[in-house]
């Protein structure tokens, strides 16, 4: 078998062989966090703005889903066109990056209080498809954190503008409405729903209009990812995970999805972190799809 890509350093306890292709690591520990805590970069992606004022980590600045990492908020915002957490465009995030003092060469740690799924590891992936490498995933989040030792400030970091990051595109694979559409039928392709069991299935849906799933996808929960400490399984149990599921499919032929775009992001980081990474992102995701009046598997029209 090749090489796994190094994911941390020693200081956590895993002592791999190789690193990222992008030269930096795409999850960090809570321990060498505290120890570069200095030099970096710290963004709080928990989505509510009360939660991050009532206490962050030192030096946080909070990026919120739906005013930073989507337009969610804006008025004219459709789900039906997007999903419920579309993309912002290249030149407003590029913008906002820069506002939080992130440069090209700026080291970056972002967290959540959900082991990476809402929303850390989506801005972990936009900074990426922005072209930023020096990005990493606080392994464990918050609780992580805490029981490393950290205090928590309701201080509002101060800090200049690094200008507007220079991006003019977006650089990791996304999959639109259409290319799904055509994707779903090819059996060189595969297709992952990474939204909780009972909701592929149509059982329940809380967030979007209609229960189901769209025909053709395969299901592994993002959460399953995880350990039950709340931080990600060994890059060895990952890549099994993975591969079982590919079944011989190459990563760059997998596209992934959830409700809206978010979670989804959480399977890519685990996918990079197994050494599978290429699969594209579909970012609309149900949200968009059970809108659209394309075909779907539902349990009132069977379940395909």
């Amino acid at each position: 078998m090749e090489a796994l890509p190094e994911v941390y350093e020693q200081s956590s306890g895993y002592c791999l062989s190789r690193p990222l292709h992008t030269g930096w690591m795409s999850l960090i520990s809570a321990s060498d966090l505290h120890a570069r805590l200095s030099s970096i970069r710290l963004l709080d992606t928990r989505p509510k703005a009360a939660d991050y004022a009532a206490g962050h980590l030192p030096g946080a600045r909070h990026a919120e889903l739906d005013c930073h990492l989507s337009t969610a908020s804006e008025p004219e915002h459709d789900p039906a066109r997007g999903g419920r957490h579309p993309l912002p465009s290249v030149a407003r995030f590029a913008a906002q990056v820069g506002s939080w003092g992130i440069g090209p060469d700026t080291p970056v740690v972002v967290y959540d209080a959900s082991g990476g799924g809402n929303a850390a590891a989506r801005l972990w992936w936009m900074l990426r498809a922005l072209g930023h490498r020096r990005v990493s995933v606080l392994d464990g989040g918050l609780t992580a954190a805490l029981e490393a030792g950290f205090s928590l400030s309701v201080e509002q970091p101060s800090g200049t503008s690094e200008g507007i990051y220079p991006a003019d595109r977006w650089l990791l694979p996304m999959a639109q409405a259409d290319t799904v559409e055509a994707l779903r039928r090819d059996p060189s392709q595969k297709l992952l729903d990474v939204r909780a069991a009972e909701r592929w299935r149509g059982e329940v849906e809380h967030l979007d209009p209609v229960a189901g799933h769209i025909p053709g996808s395969r299901n592994l929960a993002w959460n399953d990812n995880l350990r039950a400490d709340g931080r990600f399984k060994s890059p060895e149990a990952l890549r099994a995970q993975y591969q079982a599921l590919l079944d011989g499919t190459p990563p760059e032929r997998l596209t992934v999805h959830c409700g809206s775009g978010v979670t989804a992001c959480h399977t890519l980081l685990a996918l990079e972190v197994a050494g599978l990474s290429g699969a594209a992102l579909y970012v609309g995701s149900w949200s968009e799809w059970c809108r659209s009046g394309r075909e779907m598997s539902t349990l009132a029209q069977g379940l395909s």
